[in-house]
């Protein structure tokens, strides 16, 4: 008799997965996935790469594919309150219990395995067990070094955008991280992508390389084309919105167009009215996610900025300075920069705690104005956690 699951999944085991030196690339998530009897090869997958965007991006992809009749699922991360948020059959987050169960399989079958391989491993067995035809499956960093580059039944790879991010991990140029990501392409696979400039110079050269189709607005207005703005703010939503748009068309799933444009995603500049007092709250947390925030929010009375240190928090704060002249800086964990020197260095107040930061904020928020929150998704979490306990 096997022993009863725990109550509560053991999160905390799951989380201290660390590589711990192991190499990046997909051979940890391809040996998990053949120790499970190849879950992925039951489903078609979508793979979402890029340097921002892919959230939004997989979120429309589920929705038109809902839409359009199809057993769905989709793995995206990081989450922004619950480990289950990663992992979604059909619109809906999996169960707890389930996660458990896969837990209590890791330790005993998987112990060494790293975090993101495991829970790509799990999304893959729930989807599996759970009939889904279509997985949309946003990568983690990179294309061709990330852990769904192990996925086994690809349809089409949807490539956002290439810019400055995780220069330690995929290399020190625009070039460098445009080769990994396009390093995703597959022989035969359509490569859609809304990339433009230089990278796209390099994704065209790595695709007729790989011998992937390559689709762009340039190619193919049609496919790319807009009948009406989407429902998430922000001009760079548009471009977000013609990738998943495209790449639903190209795979045959026209009656999803309508309730892509419609879907909704949490944290991409979503709105809180506290009192007479708005709050933005976005996931920016790189330099080319804060510059399209900061043009898409134009004026701000203040800014509760809170970021990653092994982020380029300079370059990421730039954009976001001009937009508020009133600043907040907080830590949304132990890794994050520290307020203080945050508040020394570019000007402000320092509130390490995130829950009396945001209190600090809306304090120096004046009626009828504008809070923005930025700098990581974590903090994006933390704060909408408190906006939601509000009345």
């Amino acid at each position: 008799m096997s022993a009863p699951l725990p109550e509560r999944p053991d999160y905390d085991w799951l989380f201290a997965r660390t590589r711990a030196g192991q190499a990046r690339g997909p051979e940890g998530a391809r040996a998990l996935l053949g120790d499970l009897g190849a879950p992925d090869g039951r489903f078609t997958a979508i793979r979402v790469i890029g340097t921002n965007g892919k959230g939004s991006t997989c979120a429309m992809l589920e929705a038109g594919l809902l839409a359009a009749g199809v057993r769905a699922g989709r793995f995206t991360s990081p989450h922004l309150h619950a480990y289950e948020e990663r992992v979604r059959v059909g619109g809906q987050e999996v169960d707890p219990a389930e996660t458990a169960r896969f837990i209590a399989w890791a330790k005993e079958h998987a112990p060494d395995a790293a975090f993101f391989p495991l829970t790509l491993a799990f999304a893959a067995q729930t989807f599996a067990q759970a009939g889904v035809e279509v997985a949309v499956m946003e990568a983690g960093v990179g294309g061709q070094s990330d852990a769904t580059q192990a996925l086994g039944r690809v349809a089409a790879v949807a490539l956002t955008n290439v810019d400055l991010d995780h220069v330690g991990v995929l290399g020190p140029t625009l070039r460098d991280i445009a080769r990994d990501k396009a390093g995703a392409a597959l022989p035969g696979v359509p490569l859609l992508t809304t990339a433009t400039g230089e990278a796209l110079e390099v994704i065209g050269e790595v695709a007729g390389q790989a011998g992937a189709p390559l689709y762009t607005p340039a190619s193919y207005p049609d496919l790319f084309s807009l009948p009406r703005p989407p429902a998430l703010a922000g001009a760079h939503q548009r471009s977000n919105a013609a990738l998943a748009l495209a790449t639903l068309r190209h795979l045959g799933y026209m009656a999803g167009v309508e309730a892509a444009l419609s879907a909704s995603y949490p944290a991409r500049m979503e709105r809180f009215e506290v009192g007479s007092k708005t709050v933005l709250v976005d996931g920016a947390h790189n330099p080319h996610a804060a510059r399209a925030l900061a043009q898409a929010v134009g004026q701000a009375d203040t800014l509760l900025f809170g970021g990653l240190a092994r982020k380029d928090t300079a370059a990421t704060l730039a954009p976001l300075l001009a937009v508020a002249p009133q600043r907040v800086f907080t830590a949304p964990g132990d890794l994050a920069s520290p307020p203080a020197d945050l508040a020394a260095e570019y000007g402000g107040e320092a509130e390490a705690e995130p829950e009396r930061a945001l209190r600090r904020a809306l304090a120096l928020t004046p009626p009828g104005g504008l809070l923005l929150v930025a700098g990581s998704l974590y903090l994006a979490g933390q704060i909408r956690g408190e906006l939601l306990k509000r009345p």
